[in-house]
């Protein structure tokens, strides 16, 4: 579903390439991992493969649609959570939710029928109607994913999509990421909660100074590293225990 083949990218005025040179391959259905350290490049690659950010060089495609031919096509396949909330405070939920749905091209009936059903299931048909500045971290996330998913995109991007959100909120958007896999969509999702990506993603790359360092199933690279118990063994084992503030 994706192929990435040496894709780089230098920011202007930067010292080094934030990413260099990364090839990975992502099949269909799959729920992979891109875990790394702050500034690791896990965003910046996310940004390139949405098409908001132009590669240095390298290419890539998605569903076997080249980035450089075919970008509009590209955009319809795609759904992209960021991680910073992608909402206006001060509209409504539902609001929000018309918009951006319009953007996708949906409208009429149909797009109403999408907002409350989705809505509904991410427990938040009795706050529809709430201006977004009112709602907690863990609301405005679940509003965010709707946001990106109303128009059952083939991929779907994930930048830190349970990051600062109560434990029920991330209960609940990890369960409804399961059943749009389940569906069919091909999720590709950066966390640094790694527990959660041992026991959610089908398959893990841990990147770091913009190249993968390893990649495979979780239960495969724990059983690689020799005295790795869990998949943040193994993160500490490539990346090592110094601090990476970042800004």
């Amino acid at each position: 579903m994706i192929q990435v083949n040496e894709l780089s990218k230098k920011y202007k005025g930067a010292e080094a390439y934030s990413v260099y040179k990364l090839d990975l391959t992502i099949k269909a259905g799959a729920i992979f991992g891109l875990l790394g350290p702050n500034g690791a490049g896990k965003t910046t690659l996310i940004s390139m493969l949405s098409s908001l950010l132009r590669p240095t060089s390298g290419s890539f495609s998605i569903d076997d649609l080249n980035y450089r031919e075919h970008k509009n096509r590209l955009k319809q396949l795609i759904g992209i959570v960021p991680q910073e909330y992608a909402l206006y405070p001060s509209l409504t939920a539902y609001e929000n939710l018309w918009y951006f749905g319009s953007m996708y091209g949906l409208k009429g009936d149909r797009l109403k029928k999408k907002i409350l059903e989705h809505i509904e299931i991410l427990g938040l048909s009795s706050f529809a109607d709430k201006k977004i500045v009112n709602f907690s971290g863990g609301m405005k996330r679940r509003i965010n994913l709707i946001a990106s998913i109303m128009h059952r995109p083939k991929v779907l991007f994930l930048d830190e999509p349970t990051v600062g959100v109560d434990v029920q909120s991330k209960n609940v958007i990890m369960d409804y990421l399961a059943q749009l896999n389940a569906a069919g969509t091909t999720i590709l999702y950066t966390s640094h909660h790694l527990n959660e990506a041992e026991a959610f993603c089908t398959r893990v790359a841990i990147i770091d100074l913009g190249t993968i360092v390893c990649k495979g199933t979780p239960k495969a690279l724990i059983t690689q590293h020799q005295d790795a118990k869990n998949l943040e063994d193994v993160f500490l084992a490539r990346t090592g225990k110094a601090l990476r503030d970042h800004a």
